[in-house]
């Protein structure tokens, strides 16, 4: 058995099983190896029945006397059985489980571990981890440490360790790591993660396991960056003077983050290996002026770019954003998206769309420079596709990424930051609003957009309520927009969310941006690439939900023209950590500070809403773990 046998290979684990270990995303049995227990239940204390204690976490090996299925008042049917041992007797309980009186017939051996407590002013045990004992095996659910796994429907937590068990006992683990630094094997590492003797072993083994994807983690970026240098690419010439010219023809000045970005990438360009370049820039900083400037250069040089969005809404934003830069100049933009195509006559010097660009255009003969807009949104072969042609390569992200976490997962990219916002930007007062201000709040926001003629944003966290305990008092946008239509009545109001159609998201969007809507009552799908000047409320429901780096994007969408703008915080959570992480937005406007923040406050699966994409989401280790990050960087230097 290899570590890359597909699971199916295991026994009992047919088609359905099979799908389900899917979910849980094992698919081989590296995969099942690694999925590890996201807790323990210390079950090593063993104790005689008549020293057991209620609520202790203990162990009792004896012999099943009786059981039998008797049902309750209720309808269920209860499992009644006797344990004994050479001190006593005590009775066991367990609930809709009917087979057990077929297996564990009187004379059985087995070990109950579990709490006991009061039933009929005896102490007895409730539903009980049970294993069937005999001289010649060890237990493997019972009487020790036991890892709780994360599970699924249809899989129970007992057949996941007996499948980890049986892969365990016949595959051979090979190390691969000439120095240890101090770590576990990993074949050792391995089997105490699963089976540890005590919790300081199974920390031991999660070290060496993080350790492990850390290192894989940089190690593939160190390879892809080797690879990337060997090959040869377009070497573009910067011809200062029209650049210049251009750049002192744009509608504002570069800021001079802007410009000391600008220097690299124009130093990258002119050499013959590829740019594989990530520009990081904060809400509003002018990434995309920059990535214009660039294909300039392309253009000047004779070569196409293609500039690639996650969304119809951004593309057919950069469209516009680039026709209009571009307005004075003879180059031919083509917009290619899932529902529309906008091409000019003749050779395309620009094609700006989604990812149906990849699937509809056949004319990529001579790319010189691939713009990819917010990467983690796309798949790995739709961001692939040009891996043939070597263009130079900017990777955009307006998501703040805290440094550690940049520095490994994008390691074989160099790294650019725009950390600067315009001055022609206003700064967008940010109040958090207690919940006994909220009709004053609504009124105050009606009068702003009457004097003032401006647009309003209102975010809610869910598309529709939800009877889960933790979310019920979460506001949903489809019951938001009935009741503020009736607060707002003399304005135009507009619901967007994540499950309309496509074409519909649209349409809601242009009228918003052609002010046929006044107020939108929107979920955080506009928490990028949304560009409307006259939006200049921001009001947030549920704050608290979000991570402080999205609520700094969601901010961002508005104060995007010249009037004053505001950001409204809701939150019905007054417990202190989130009112402190709440107050600390109001004062700073840095993404990079807020999401340096929130890493430390809620870790990065909450700050780059990673769990939910899947961007640079770890199974074991911890992105706060800068010393075990560091480790790994010196081992794949010494590679």
């Amino acid at each position: 058995m290899n570590l890359t046998d597909s699971v199916s290979t295991l026994p009992f684990v047919g088609p359905s099983f099979e799908k389900k270990l899917k979910r849980l995303e094992i698919i081989t049995i590296s995969d099942l190896l690694h999925h590890i227990p996201n807790r323990y239940l210390d079950f090593s204390k063993f104790t005689k029945i008549k020293d057991i204690k209620p609520d202790e976490l203990i162990s009792v090996f004896g012999e099943i006397t009786s059981i039998k299925n008797q049902p309750t008042k209720s309808g269920k049917l209860m499992q009644m059985g006797t344990l004994e041992d050479d001190t006593g007797r005590i009775n066991i309980i367990w609930f809709n489980q009917f087979y057990l009186a077929r297996m564990l017939i009187p004379g059985t051996k087995v070990i109950i571990s579990g709490k006991a407590s009061w039933f009929n002013r005896k102490i007895a045990f409730f539903s009980p981890q049970y294993e069937k004992m005999d001289y010649e095996h060890e237990s493997v659910h019972t009487g020790k440490i036991i890892g709780v796994y994360p599970q699924t429907a249809g899989l129970t937590n007992k057949w996941l360790k007996a499948r980890i068990k049986y892969a365990l006992d016949r595959i051979e683990i090979f190390e691969f790591l000439k120095d240890k630094h101090g770590l576990l094997d990993f074949d050792d590492a391995i089997h105490k993660i699963h089976f540890p003797r005590d919790s300081e072993e199974a920390e031991e083994a999660k070290k060496r396991l993080a350790f492990n994807e850390f290192y894989n983690l940089l190690i593939s970026a160190k390879e892809r960056k080797n690879k990337l240098l060997k090959k040869k690419s377009i070497k573009l010439e910067i011809d200062n003077k029209p650049v210049n010219e251009f750049i002192e023809s744009l509608p504002f000045k570069l800021t001079s983050s802007q410009k000391k970005v600008v220097t690299e990438i124009f130093k990258e360009l002119r050499k013959d290996t590829p740019m594989n370049r990530l520009l990081q820039g904060d809400v509003g900083s002018g990434k995309t002026v920059v990535a214009v400037i660039a294909s300039f250069v392309t253009f000047l040089n004779g070569y196409q770019t293609i500039l690639l969005a996650p969304t119809q809404i951004l593309a057919n934003q950069h469209y516009e954003t680039y026709k209009k830069l571009f307005e004075k100049l003879t180059i031919r933009i083509a917009l290619i998206t899932g529902s529309s195509v906008k091409k000019e006559l003749g050779k395309t010097d620009i094609y700006i769309g989604t990812h149906a660009l990849i699937n509809k255009i056949k004319e990529f003969t001579n790319v010189g420079l691939a713009i990819i807009d917010e990467q983690h949104k796309f798949g790995v072969k739709q961001i692939d596709f040009l891996k043939n042609k070597n263009p130079n390569r900017l990777t955009m992200t307006a998501t703040p990424i805290p440094r550690t976490i940049a520095q490994t997962l994008f390691s074989d990219m160099d790294l650019s930051i725009l950390d600067e916002i315009p001055e022609n930007r206003p700064k967008i007062k940010t109040w958090l609003v207690p919940n006994e201000k909220r009709e004053k709040a609504y009124e105050w926001i009606s009068e702003q957009m009457i004097q003032h003629g401006s647009q309003c944003f209102i975010i809610c966290p869910l598309v529709e309520e939800s009877d889960t305990e933790t979310l019920k008092n979460v506001r949903s946008v489809k019951k938001e927009f009935g009741s503020l239509k009736l607060k707002f009545k003399s304005l135009k109001l507009g619901l967007l969310h994540g499950k309309l159609k496509e074409k519909e998201k649209n349409q809601i969007l242009s009228d918003f941006k052609n002010q046929k809507i006044d107020i939108l009552v929107s979920t955080p799908v506009v928490e990028v690439g949304i560009d409307v000047p006259n939006a200049t409320i921001m009001l947030i429901e549920g704050a608290d939900r979000f991570g402080l780096a999205q609520l700094h994007q969601l901010r961002g969408r508005v104060g995007r023209g010249d009037k004053e703008s505001y950001c409204l915080l809701f939150t019905e959570n007054e417990s202190g950590k989130a009112i402190h992480r709440l107050t600390t937005l109001t004062k700073t406007s840095s993404g990079f500070e807020l999401a340096e923040l929130d890493f430390k406050l809620r870790g990065a699966g909450d700050v780059l809403g990673i769990k939910q994409s899947g961007f640079g989401n770890l199974k074991i280790a911890d992105w706060s773990d800068t010393k075990l990050i560091k480790l790994a960087t010196e081992a794949v230097n010494n590679v």
